[in-house]
């Protein structure tokens, strides 16, 4: 008699495996749809269709952004798998340690980003009714020695955490959309400050520091014009 278990292939797919490819696709689709709107082509139809909504695009672009993560947040809380691993002992204090520091980065970065232009206040106060985002090139402390220190202190906070099934396959997925989403973002960068960007880009790295690759204050300064 053959044994049963040579025909798993055909048995069929149980919950928790339909759970994580539910997650999945729906961080796949939230990926593309994030990245979609914000696009140049995108912001450029509203603009022509719609130029009354413009000044407003990006407040509610970000908030659509938080309001599609709730049904993931949800497969995450409704079936997270089992734990995968868990930080212990000497381990758990460095993991906790980097995750604290990454977050305290995030929130006290000086000059990081211009918060009122990020969230969309700024276009809406002053009636910003053009696609084109607006702002000098500037590099603040951290972009010193990466060029996306938001993505790279997230996924510093993503990694450092306890994983199970769900959080890991979300981990996964959106380190995928960090790399994805930062060239998208690099090729916007480059078309609005020019050589400026190039030399840039070629002297400090993207998502991961590294000692010999970063800019001085004086280098800092004159690249980002200030």
């Amino acid at each position: 008699m053959v044994p049963e278990r040579r025909f798993a292939h055909n048995r069929p797919m149980g919950p928790a495996a339909a759970s994580l490819i539910a997650l999945s696709l729906a961080w796949i689709a939230y990926g593309a749809l994030h990245s979609a709107l914000a696009s140049a082509g995108a912001k450029r139809r509203v603009a022509a269709g719609l130029p009354r909504l413009m000044p407003a695009y990006r407040l509610l672009y970000n908030l659509f952004a938080g309001a599609a993560l709730l049904p993931i947040l949800w497969l995450l809380w409704h079936d997270p798998g089992p734990w995968l691993w868990r930080w212990q002992g000497g381990l758990a204090w460095v993991t906790r340690g980097l995750s604290l520091l990454a977050a305290a980065l995030l929130l006290a970065g000086p000059g990081l980003y211009d918060l009122s232009e990020f969230l969309g206040l700024r276009q809406l106060r002053d009636r910003r009714a053009g696609p084109e985002d607006q702002g000098p090139f500037r590099i603040s402390t951290l972009h010193r020695y990466v060029r996306h220190p938001w993505y790279a202190l997230s996924l510093v906070i993503l990694w450092t955490q306890d994983m199970n099934a769900a959080r890991l396959v979300s981990a996964m997925w959106i380190t995928v959309y960090f790399i994805l989403g930062s060239r998208l973002e690099e090729r916007k960068l480059l078309t609005r400050f020019g050589e400026a960007y190039r030399e840039y880009q070629t002297r400090v790295p993207g998502l991961l520091p590294r000692p010999w690759k970063t800019l001085n204050r004086d280098e800092a300064r004159r690249l980002g014009g200030g």
